[in-house]
Order: structure tokens, then C-alpha cells, then sequence
């Protein structure tokens, strides 16, 4: 089978990927290993997804926002962080930015649903599923891909998007910083009797991470939970009535009575940053490219920037009469990319190390960088201007202070 791009992996950044290719005349593979059953109706992960002014203008313009149902997206108002015993906290307000609000919630299913529906109403895409890659081979001529099932894609390009422990990647001989932060993350969505006002919080307790991140419902949210992986395994085998009052004592009541209201999905938490986004004839997406901590809440806007950034230099060079494959097409790419997240990924390191570290040190160094951070107006308004710009790239703080 010939075509123009194999796109490997069918996650929401590799899906977006194909949809912004539409009326491009790229004829396109995509391949995954789920069944397809599974891409229509994803299976619920647990995972809500916060979205920065920025990636939710892409999703509508790619169509996935209007295939979202009401009930399965959350405003993100205001947000808290909180150290220690703190009743206040740290406060991002929605009108210190201009804007009604910070950001939106939305499950991860939810987007993958979306996203799929989208791609299947490319006669473009040609869609390859419940098989696995066995090689990937690129080289100055094209690009060959074999399939477990003893079938062979060649094209021009090959873009991977199959996660941040992408075998595709380590296939290319492309090595990745991998920070294994030692933790276990359990998110679930509860139901708790105080309302949530649509501020998410992010709570760095002795011993533990809360976080709690509001839904549609004024009385759900999704919570999050990071712990070593020997007290998760303790969290994990209760039942739900103990789970309960555990996560109700963990956030000491200032939610009131807390109830499970969906299933319980751990994660290990490792950080990745490819050493390379490209190589010859290849090029990286999503969390092959950068998987970050969710400290930041950044991962999947870096995802969907990622692949618009990609599309986006590929259309140019085409429009310019240029191989979109070129090394040159690829390179901007990643050089952008790059600039685009390399700091942030850095910075989310420290700030998770620092804040999880519970030896006295690092707790007052905390608690005098969290007063620092209330008294300064302008890193309050850099922190959000990251979330409710309408473009990507330089915040817009820093573009006023450098013309």
C-alpha cells in the first residue's frame, strides 16, 4: 500500500494530526493497534484534561468542540494552589487575565470520541486498526512500515504518535530523557457536598499531591491523588466506602462528604522529552515527543500545538511548491517545538521536585516562592497569559516588553 504519510498511533494528538491535513490532498494511513470498537467508544480513563483560550480555538476549528456533549465540559474559572495547611493559597483569578475564565475541563475519552469521529469522515485517512508496527525503515527514497500482520505502508513520511513510551521512537535509534518521578497518580471523579465554584486546586500536602479539578456539575469533580507506589497499593485495595472517607480525611472535610462517581485509574508519573522531535523522512508528536508531568496541566495543549505547528509547516512548504518531507520542513518544526516547550518541561521538573520534597529545606523554600509568587503581580499575569492567550508561542506579557 502506498501513500503520502503513515501517522503511527491513534491517541488525540495523532487523530488532530489527520484532521488538520484535510483538503490538503495527503493521502494518509493511520495505524493502531486498539481495535476499532475501541477508538469509536474509547473506554473512561479517568483523565480529565485541562485546555488552554489557545487549544480550544484549535479544537473548534477542527471540529471536535461542536461533538462534545454539554455535560462533558467543565469551566476552569479561577485556580488555587495551596502548601502544607494553607486555607487561601496562591490565587489565579479569571478577571486579574481579561478573561471570563482560565481555561475548560474536558475527559479524555471524550476528546478521543471526538477526535475519531472527525477522522473518519476523511476519505483521506485510511484507517488501520487492532494491528501493530513491526519496522519502521526510512531513508532518503521514502519510508517503509511493516505491519504485524505481514502488511507493508510505503510513503513519504512517517510521523509517530504512540505515546510517551513510543516504540516507534526507540525504533528510530531516537533516545528520550525519561524522569521517573517515583510516584503513582489515582484519579477518579467524586462527588462531594460542598460546591466546587469552577477553581481548580493543586495541594502539595506532607506525604501527598491533591488536586481537584472541577466538572460540569457543581458537585463533581475529578481528584487527583499522587502518592509513593507502597501507599497507593493501600489506597487501591479499599472499597469505595473506605476510599471515601479516606479521600474526605485527605482533603480534611473542606469539601464536606466525598462519594465515588467513577472508576479508579492509576498512573506511573515519568517525564519524557525526546532528544530529537525528527530524522530523516520522520517526525514526533504528542507524548512521543514531550510527555509531561500534569503538574502544569500542559500535556495535552503541547500535543495539540505540537501537530498544528508539524501540519502547519507542511502546508507552507507545499504552498511554496517544496517536498513537505524535507529535512528543512522538519527541522523548523522542531526548532519551534522546541522553544515552545523545552522551558516549560524544565520548569514543571523542578517545581514537582521542589514540591514534593517534604524535608523542612524545601518546605520553607515552598512556602517563601508561594508568598513571593502572591505578591507579584507580574508573574501571576505571565502564569495565566500561558492560558488564555488565543495564539501560541511567546506569552503576551513578554512580546509587550520586547518591542
Amino acid at each position: 500500500m502506498s501513500c503520502d504519510i503513515v501517522i503511527i498511533g491513534a491517541g488525540p494528538a495523532g487523530l488532530c494530526f489527520a484532521r488538520s491535513l484535510k483538503g490538503s490532498g495527503l493521502r494518509i494511513a493511520l495505524v493502531e493497534r486498539q481495535p476499532e470498537a475501541g477508538l469509536i467508544a474509547p473506554p473512561d480513563d479517568g483523565r480529565e484534561i485541562a485546555i488552554t483560550h489557545h487549544s480550544q480555538r484549535l479544537l473548534r476549528e477542527l471540529g471536535l468542540w461542536a461533538r462534545l456533549r454539554e455535560e462533558e465540559i467543565g469551566t476552569l474559572r479561577d485556580a488555587m494552589v495551596l502548601d502544607g495547611d494553607d486555607r487561601e493559597g496562591l490565587m489565579f483569578r479569571h478577571d486579574e487575565a481579561g478573561k471570563p475564565q482560565l481555561g475548560w475541563l474536558l475527559s479524555n475519552h471524550a476528546i478521543r470520541r471526538a477526535a475519531y469521529a472527525e477522522v473518519m469522515e476523511l476519505p483521506e485517512v485510511e484507517r488501520i486498526t487492532g494491528v501493530q508496527v513491526s519496522t519502521v525503515r526510512t531513508g532518503r527514497d521514502g519510508a517503509e512500515v511493516e505491519l504485524a500482520d505481514g502488511q507493508t505502508l510505503r510513503a513519504q513520511l512517517v510521523v509517530a504518535a504512540d505515546s510517551r513510551f513510543s516504540d516507534t521512537r526507540r525504533a528510530m535509534g531516537i533516545g528520550a530523557d525519561l524522569h521517573d518521578f517515583g510516584k503513582t497518580m489515582l484519579v477518579l471523579r467524586m462527588r462531594h457536598e460542598m460546591p466546587h465554584e469552577q477553581v481548580a486546586w493543586e495541594w502539595f500536602g506532607h506525604g501527598q499531591t491533591l488536586a481537584l479539578l472541577p466538572l460540569h456539575d457543581p458537585h463533581t469533580s475529578s481528584v487527583v491523588l499522587t502518592l509513593s507506589p507502597p501507599a497507593m497499593r493501600e489506597m487501591l485495595a479499599l472499597d469505595d466506602a473506605a476510599l471515601e472517607q479516606a479521600m474526605a480525611e485527605r482533603f480534611e472535610q473542606r469539601l464536606g462528604a466525598m462519594r465515588v462517581a467513577g472508576p479508579r485509574c492509576a498512573y506511573p508519573l515519568v517525564g519524557v522529552y525526546a532528544q530529537r522531535f525528527m530524522a530523516e523522512r520522520f517526525a514526533l508528536i504528542g507524548d512521543a515527543a514531550v510527555g509531561m508531568h500534569p503538574l502544569t496541566a500542559h500535556g495535552f495543549n503541547f500535543g495539540l500545538l505540537g501537530q498544528d505547528t508539524l501540519a502547519g509547516e507542511m502546508r507552507a512548504a507545499m504552498a511554496a511548491g517544496r517536498p513537505f518531507w524535507e529535512a528543512s520542513v522538519l527541522q523548523r518544526y522542531e526548532r519551534r517545538h522546541r522553544l515552545a516547550t523545552r522551558p516549560l518541561y524544565l520548569a514543571t521538573r523542578m517545581l514537582a521536585g521542589l514540591y514534593t520534597d517534604d524535608r523542612r529545606p524545601a518546605r520553607v523554600l515552598r512556602k517563601l516562592a508561594l508568598g513571593a509568587g502572591a505578591r507579584l503581580g507580574p508573574f501571576k499575569r505571565l502564569v495565566m497569559s500561558g492560558l488564555t492567550a488565543e495564539s501560541a508561542g511567546v506569552p503576551v506579557l513578554l512580546r509587550r516588553r520586547s518591542t
